[in-house]
């Protein structure tokens, strides 16, 4: 995903999205999103980089501004790669239900995460992480 999660959003819409969550740091080397555990959460890359990787390989890095975790999520599955970050992450960690809260209340956040789901599954194969 090359453009930012938050673009196409209001300036409220993205304090909203961004108050629902916790923000938290990762440090390089950790997994924050571990494959074949359950969908329990997501997050939003602020900065930093992160690999994910299936099977102990690489397919995709992921960067500032890209969602992560959405797909299991959305399509109610265990995670099928998992999420290394490579420097230290800032993130904004969303649980499970919260992310539901989010796409009921701002339908335009709904229809982003299916949008960004939809995308893994079609073109990175990083569906479910």
């Amino acid at each position: 995903m090359a453009d930012s999660f938050f673009d196409g959003f209001t300036d409220r819409e993205v304090a909203r999205i961004k108050a629902a969550g916790r923000a938290v740091t990762v440090p390089a080397g950790w997994s924050p999103i571990s494959e074949r555990t359950g969908a329990d959460k997501a997050y939003i890359l602020l900065s930093g980089e992160a690999s994910v990787r299936r099977g102990g390989r690489e397919i995709a890095v992921l960067g500032p501004g890209e969602i992560m975790g959405e797909a299991a999520i959305i399509n109610h599955s265990l995670r099928t790669a998992s999420i290394v970050a490579l420097t230290p992450l800032q993130l904004i960690h969303f649980t499970s239900e919260t992310v539901q809260e989010l796409a009921e209340e701002i339908p335009a956040f709904g229809a982003r995460l299916r949008e960004a789901a939809d995308a893994r599954l079609g073109t990175s194969s990083t569906d479910g992480a």
